[in-house]
This record gives structure tokens, C-alpha cells and sequence, in this order.
């Protein structure tokens, strides 16, 4: 063959070898951003339902505080549930907006810091609406106890005194135990997957698929 000709044949080859591969590249991207994209819907619904309960909250709080402005444990029960639910539609509200704002489109790098955003903000919110739940069922209890016709001056119930020293102890032990998770992911190797049951595993589980398109896209 001429050399010429053999020349030729193999830069057609690596023309070809060249189109193959960016296919390969595009159909894995599509489907790992199809599959990173879907990871993130039960996310979504999750913080679209705290919004409404947030809403739900507030409605509570302010039937509680309003109609009890001469009861004061009534009414710092009714104020607390109300500021949690706008604390409640903050954290949701950012959380959603963040997870509307990733751009599947731009490149991989782009969306990696768009889903490290919305991990830390998940984070945030996790820290600030969730387990507090440890001592905030109880004002909403009492909120709701608000509803109905309780005397002036009436005294605070044993059982309250008794369930928030108990909430207190858990809210303590959960932050610990997140403190804890948190020190021991950061101290597993960059390639390990981290395990942390924070409900953020749609969050990393789109992080990784990215991670994967990365490797691909690097070699």
C-alpha cells in the first residue's frame, strides 16, 4: 500500500475512533444527567411538602397567639410555631430554588458546584427545621391544645415540663451524632462513597453519576 494511502486510511480511522467516542461521551452524559436529574425529584416533593407544613404552621401559630394574648405559655407557644413555619417555608423555599437552578446543560464542573450548594443548604435546613423537631412538637401540641378555651393563669402541666427536658436531651444527641458523621465523612478518602443516613442521598447520588461523566470526559 501506498504510504500516502495507509496515511490516509489511518487518520480516516482516527476520525472515526475520534466520532465514536464523543458519541459514547454524549449518550453517557445524557443518561447519567437523566438518572442525576431524576435522583433529585424525591427531594423535591420532600421540600415542597415542608413548605406546605410550613404553611400549615403558621396558620396554627397565629390561630394559637391570637387567641390567647392574656394566656402567656399560649402565647409563646403560638409566636414559636409561627416563626418555625416561616423558618420551615425559608429552608424549603431555598432548597428548592437551588435544586430549579442547576443547569443540566453547562458543564460538568458548573454542576458539581450547583449540587455542593444545594447539599450545603439541604445541610442548613436539615440543622434548622428537622431536628429540632426533638422540642418543637411540643408547642405545636400546646398550640393546638391554644384552640380551645383554656383559663387565664392556668399553670404549665407536668407532662410539658417532662417532654421538653426529654426533646432537649434528643435535639442535643442528634446534633452529636451529625457533628460526628459529618467529622468521620470528611475523614474518608476523597473516592469513598460517604455514607450518612442525613437524607442528602439523592444529592450525593447525582454526585457521583457526575463524577462518572468527569472520569469519562478526563480520559
Amino acid at each position: 500500500m501506498d504510504p500516502q494511502d495507509l496515511k490516509t486510511a489511518w487518520q480516516s480511522l482516527e476520525a472515526r475512533m475520534a466520532r465514536s467516542d464523543q458519541l459514547h461521551l454524549a449518550v453517557l452524559r445524557d443518561t447519567r444527567l437523566q438518572r442525576a436529574r431524576a435522583a433529585l425529584r424525591p427531594l423535591k416533593i420532600g421540600h415542597w411538602l415542608q413548605l406546605a407544613l410550613g404553611l400549615g404552621l403558621i396558620a396554627l401559630g397565629v390561630a394559637c397567639w391570637t387567641r390567647n394574648t392574656d394566656v402567656p405559655g399560649l402565647l409563646m407557644a403560638g409566636v414559636v410555631v409561627h416563626a418555625f413555619g416561616v423558618l420551615n417555608i425559608i429552608g424549603a423555599t431555598l432548597n428548592l430554588a437551588l435544586a430549579a437552578r442547576i443547569d443540566y446543560a453547562a458543564p460538568v464542573l458548573v454542576i458539581q458546584r450547583q449540587l455542593a450548594a444545594l447539599l450545603r443548604a439541604y445541610a442548613l435546613n436539615a440543622a434548622v427545621c428537622g431536628a429540632p423537631w426533638w422540642i418543637l412538637w411540643l408547642p405545636v401540641v400546646v398550640a393546638f391544645a391554644g384552640l380551645g378555651e383554656v383559663p387565664a393563669g392556668a399553670g404549665t402541666p407536668a407532662w410539658i415540663t417532662w417532654s421538653l427536658a426529654i426533646g432537649g436531651i434528643g435535639l442535643a444527641g442528634t446534633w452529636l451524632y451529625g457533628w460526628r458523621q459529618r467529622a468521620r465523612t470528611q475523614a474518608l478518602d476523597a473516592n469513598a462513597p460517604a455514607r450518612c443516613a442525613d437524607g442528602a442521598d439523592g444529592i450525593r447520588r447525582s454526585q457521583r453519576l457526575l463524577a462518572e461523566i468527569q472520569a469519562f470526559e478526563t480520559e
